[in-house]
């Protein structure tokens, strides 16, 4: 008799967690729609849980309060349509691409999906630290060095291709890509201007291509 029980507690314990998962998905989706739609400081957990069908304590525990669900929509945001993490994704088009321009506008197809989602999340951020939010002020220096580093990693892997031109350094290259994917740029060319998308990526993979390439 012990093999079906312990089969059932199984089969509970995994619908208890898918449940908890999907609780948690509710949380970030609904956390990331009033953020954005109301801002970091005039968003509350309690309106959070509520939308969410959970309680205020299920998101102090899961996620440890308003810092804790932006980091992780943050973080969410870096998956873009494609499941696999951005800097996973700009390695395996690193290695796959023949000539640096391939590999441009593979970034660009890359900044056109994963920008629109990254990029408001990034403008919450500095926001709210400019608000005078010390979280959100830590959190912010964290993402840019994390930016920071990333891009400097792909500037080295472009030197060691080859794809760099002449006078372009390492550092420039850098720079260069850093400027590129700061939130700003997507504000003001798809936010204000009313770029779709597609132009976006296109004008980053052209950009770069222009700025980086021989």
């Amino acid at each position: 008799m012990s093999e079906p029980v312990n089969g059932s507690r199984g089969y509970d314990s995994s619908r208890r967690r898918e449940r908890a998962e999907a609780s948690r998905s509710a949380v970030l989706a609904h956390a990331r729609e009033l953020f954005l739609g109301r801002g970091f400081g005039a968003t509350t957990i309690a309106e959070i849980a509520r939308r969410a069908g959970v309680s205020p304590e299920f998101v102090y525990k899961n996620f440890g309060g308003k810092p804790g669900l932006v980091r992780n929509i943050q973080q969410a945001s870096l998956l873009g349509a494609g499941g696999l993490p951005a800097e996973e994704r700009s390695d395996n088009a690193q290695a796959a691409a023949a000539t640096g321009r391939e590999l441009m506008e593979q970034w660009g197809r890359m900044s056109a999906e994963v920008a629109p989602l990254a990029a408001p999340v990034l403008l919450l951020i500095r926001d709210a630290a400019a608000g005078g939010d010390a979280d959100m002020a830590a959190l912010m220096s964290e993402v840019d060095a994390a930016r920071r580093d990333r891009m400097l990693h792909n500037a080295r892997a472009l030197a060691s291709r080859g794809f760099l031109a002449p006078g372009v350094d390492v550092a420039r290259a850098a720079d260069i890509m850093f400027a590129c994917t700061a939130p700003e740029l997507h504000e003001s060319l798809v936010g204000k201007c009313g770029w779709a998308p597609q132009e976006f990526g296109s004008f980053i993979a052209g950009t770069l291509a222009a700025a980086l390439l021989p």
